[in-house]
């Protein structure tokens, strides 16, 4: 059988450093393949060529370099386009930046089929016939609304359903689940195993070991832009002979918290709180108690009311019934779902900080010093303070969004899915850095995400959203091993691998 995507000896360089280097990999029909590694392994650069969307100045070398049989070195521009969402589809990572701001959804959805000839009087059916495929809640409604109007999950499912579009016969899917909750996220596997089982070869780059355990067949570890471990799923994951295989798969699985309560007084208090948009509820009588030094974590399926939540605690909504109440003065600081759209794009990423280190107050003689320490806080290299956020892979955004958040010396961090992006030791390390930082500044954190076991790792206490109501709350311990409710129940078998 031919493969659908055949790659040997691949090799990028850019600006004379070699980020991937001798590269090999095949994708069979039918067959899911899972590339894995830290951020900056070079995973997305290896997806964008093979789609020939290597950035600009980049050098691409490779003994072959096949897609569904047709040679792609020295591929015109003009041919990719033929190619792409027809022969071959990419699902990239950031949703909000893939999809077009000024188009509804169902025009996105549908622009593969008219770029490939595939338009006509059926196209809207087709367009609701996918985004039901992709458990689009309100298919016909979604497709009027644009890419701001819904939450991340629910731009990931479009994104998804655009993909699917042309029924292409090799789909390369750029961490596909990233910002989606854990019974959407099965169900997203699920829906890609089965196109692969149906007969499409899919390429699957993650940093979620659960994710690719549930829909690979095979897998290949990069470091620094080589391959160091390959082989069945089975036996890279379950007997991993690679330290640095080893290694990220130890940071990915946590154990629930099991904190004591701490005698401290309530930080924030939210009292019969709702908020609709227009006919859709978003928040249905919401009550919690924030104490300090504490971490609440705010759990549900995208579309439940996380984020909204979230921002009627921050004042940037006001809700429509109930109150928001602080008890005292407190500095508050949001870290952002999308860092690339939080930054302004013309900022270094060191101008950024210095920005918000002088909204704090920072001398500007202090500033240089305080742009290394928050960097270095984060893990990142001081040398990234003179790039543009657009130059930064995903991972490093978000660590550079939290950077910025702690540049005001908050004592209350509110943080949406601020690890998303993040593959899972450098996750481990930023969880480690928060849990740190509470304890030493008794810092109290809301932490908004989809990743019940990142909520496991970091908070005190959680709460359960469904439809923007609360319906399950308490210590995480005690909700994560003794839920009561169904969909808690629900939410916790579909996190399990």
């Amino acid at each position: 059988m031919t493969a659908a995507i055949e790659v040997e000896n691949l090799r990028i360089v850019i600006r004379g450093a070699e980020v991937v280097r001798g590269l090999s990999l095949s994708v069979s029909p039918g067959e899911c393949v899972a590339l894995v590694g830290e951020s900056g392994a070079g995973k997305s650069l290896t997806a964008r060529a093979l789609l020939g969307l290597a950035p600009q100045g980049a050098v691409v070398t490779a003994d072959a370099l096949r897609i569904d049989g047709t040679d792609v070195r020295g591929t015109t521009e003009r041919s990719w386009r033929r190619l792409r969402g027809d022969t071959v589809a990419l699902v990239a990572q950031d949703a909000l930046v893939a999809l077009d701001p000024l188009q509804r959804v169902g025009t996105e959805v549908a622009e593969p089929l008219r770029l490939h000839g595939r338009g006509g009087a059926g196209v809207r059916d087709r367009v609701h016939e996918l985004l039901r495929r992709v458990w689009m809640p309100e298919p016909e409604r979604r497709a009027r609304q644009f890419p701001h109007q819904l939450s991340g999950g629910l731009r990931q499912r479009a994104l998804i359903a655009s993909a699917l579009a042309a029924d292409p016969a090799a789909l390369i899917a750029d961490e596909p689940t990233t910002a989606l909750d854990a019974t959407v996220q099965a169900r997203i596997l699920a829906l890609l195993r089965d196109i692969a089982d149906e007969g499409t070869a899919v390429l699957f780059i993650s940093h979620d070991f659960a994710a690719v355990r549930r829909i690979a067949d095979r897998v290949l570890v990069m470091r620094a832009g080589e391959v160091v471990e390959q082989g069945p799923v089975d036996t890279v994951l379950g007997d991993p002979q690679h330290p640095y295989t080893r290694q990220l798969i130890a940071a990915t699985l946590h154990e629930p918290r099991n904190t004591d309560p701490l005698l401290s007084e309530p930080v924030l208090t939210v009292r019969g709180v709702s908020k609709a948009f227009g006919e859709v509820p978003a928040v249905v009588d919401a009550h919690v108690e924030v104490r300090g030094g504490r971490t609440l974590g705010i759990v549900g399926e995208s579309g439940s009311g996380k984020t909204t939540l979230a921002r009627l605690i921050l004042g940037v909504e006001r809700p429509d019934a109930g109150e928001v109440q602080w008890h005292g003065a407190h500095r508050v600081q949001f870290v952002h779902q999308n860092p690339l759209g939080a930054f302004d794009p013309r900022w270094t990423v060191g101008r950024s900080l210095r920005e918000a280190l002088a909204a704090g107050g920072v001398p500007r003689a202090l500033r240089p010093v305080r742009v290394r320490a928050l960097l270095a806080e984060v893990d990142l290299d001081e040398g990234l303070a003179d790039r543009l956020p657009a130059a930064l892979s995903g991972g490093q955004r978000q660590r550079a969004a939290i950077a910025r958040a702690l540049a005001a010396e908050p004592d209350v961090l509110v943080l949406d899915e601020p690890v998303s992006a993040l593959d899972p030791s450098v996750r481990e390390r930023v969880l480690q850095l928060l849990l740190r930082l509470q304890r030493d500044r008794n810092l109290t954190m809301l932490f908004v995400s989809h990743d019940l076991d990142v909520v496991g790792a970091v908070a005190d206490d959680v709460i359960v959203l469904q439809d923007g109501r609360i319906v399950e709350s308490g210590a995480v311990a005690e909700v994560f091993s003794a839920p009561q409710h169904p969909f808690t129940r629900e939410l916790l078998a579909a996190s399990r691998p």
